[in-house]
């Protein structure tokens, strides 16, 4: 029986204004009311607590602190926040770390439009939701513990990590994270320490090897 999307609120966050465009035509297709759209974590953080929407879909690379860490000060303020992850990259360490830091739900953008909505209705119900290509992996993680050695960083560490990876300066991180340079410097030390790396190029290739980012 499928869930009714008819009446939901929802908000959109992805930094691709034609992503978003589909998502919508998809979502007010099934009956669901778009309240907004951001473009990046800061701006859905805003829009969330502007618009109260019932759940907000959101992608995890976005300009700025990115999703997961837009994610976790999302459930700071809004525990009860329904949320599905979307991600471009099907690997099981994002997923790990989404559902720890409190989505209700995590898919694949490569999925079919019905996969995406089935995905919307399980959330905006309440129910827990995972990617069916990646549920198996997500599971076999869980079990067998720390698998993969980015498993050992702490989650802001991790958020740290993605945004070195990517090319972005201590100074620009310092800035979207609100934080002293310093502070990011130590999250850095503690990142290459963990996961002997050496410079930020070193940091790229692993996350390149955990499915993190594209080569």
């Amino acid at each position: 029986m499928s869930l009714p999307l008819a009446g939901q609120k929802v908000l959109l966050a992805d930094d691709h204004a034609i992503v978003r465009m589909g998502f919508r035509l998809l979502l007010e297709g099934a009956g669901a009311q778009v309240l907004g759209e951001a473009e990046s974590g800061e701006q859905a953080l805003r829009l969330y607590t502007e618009l109260a929407p019932d759940m907000l879909v959101m992608d995890i690379s976005m300009p700025g602190i990115g999703g997961l860490a837009a994610l976790e000060r999302l459930r700071a303020r809004h525990p009860n926040a329904r949320v599905l992850m979307l991600s471009a990259h099907q690997d099981a360490v994002i997923p790990l770390r989404a559902l720890k830091a409190g989505a209700l739900g995590y898919l694949c953008k490569r999925c079919t439009p019905d996969e995406f909505l089935r995905a919307v209705r399980q959330v905006a119900s309440n129910q827990r939701y995972i990617d069916p290509e990646l549920a198996q992996q997500v599971a076999l993680a869980q079990l067998s513990g720390t698998a993969d050695p980015v498993e050992t960083l702490t989650e802001k560490e991790f958020a740290v990590f993605l945004q070195l990876a990517n090319g972005r300066s201590v100074s620009d991180i310092a800035h979207d994270f609100n934080v002293s340079a310093s502070t990011v410097g130590t999250h850095l030390y503690h990142i290459k320490q963990k996961l002997n790396a050496g410079n930020a190029a070193e940091l790229a290739v692993i996350a390149m090897r955990a499915g993190l980012m594209e080569a």
